[in-house]
């Protein structure tokens, strides 16, 4: 999966289950579009769906510190890699 793909699918996710549209790739996601803990657990669930495997708790752990939209798009891009192993 290329970044560009990890990048359009994150957009939809954004669009379709949080009604974030156009989100800025470094904004803060807290402070700028009131996302909360339930919107996090629910974007993990859409990347598991995305990635179409179950992330570990491990995986899920690096998740914790992620703030910005570029960060997600990251994470999604080495949770693919890491699949690809």
């Amino acid at each position: 999966m290329t970044r560009e793909a990890i990048t359009l699918a994150i957009l939809e996710i954004f669009r379709r289950e949080f009604e974030i549209v156009d989100p800025e790739l470094d904004k803060d996601l807290r402070e700028t579009y009131g996302f909360d803990s339930v919107d996090a657990i629910e974007l993990l669930l859409e990347i598991e769906r995305l990635l179409n495997f179950e992330l570990t708790h491990d995986e899920k752990k690096l998740a914790m510190d992620i703030r910005t939209l570029r960060q997600i798009i990251d994470y999604v891009e080495l949770m693919a890699k890491r699949k690809d192993r």
